[in-house]
């Protein structure tokens, strides 16, 4: 008696399961040209601008969940920002370590 599959799909797994992977294909190499002078860099250009976000620097943090649940929830019943709550809290710290006190950031 043959050994045949049950049914098509069987027949394309059993025939998958038979033939040995090609050798994968060696990577290609990127060659980087050289700028024209040695100190020009490539110009990044952003994909867009926020006028917001000129002459300001990202401050960030990883926190815990329940932290930043509590932030959202300060920053809806005070009808601010997140960002508003961390700046001030940010010229409070500075004020208290007698480091002087910034300009604020909001537009």
């Amino acid at each position: 008696m043959s050994d045949k599959p049950r049914n098509a799909m069987q027949a394309v797994l059993d025939r998958a399961a038979r033939q040995t992977p090609p050798p994968p294909e060696p990577t290609q190499a990127v060659a980087v040209t050289p700028a024209s002078r040695p100190d020009e860099r490539p110009i990044r250009r952003p994909t867009f601008d926020r006028p917001s976000r000129r002459n300001t620097k990202l401050i960030g943090g990883h926190f815990r969940p329940e932290l930043a649940k509590q932030l959202r929830m300060l920053a809806a019943e005070e009808d601010t920002t997140i960002q508003a709550l961390l700046e001030e809290a940010i010229q409070l710290l500075l004020a208290k370590k007698a480091r002087g006190r910034f300009g604020s950031t909001a537009q």
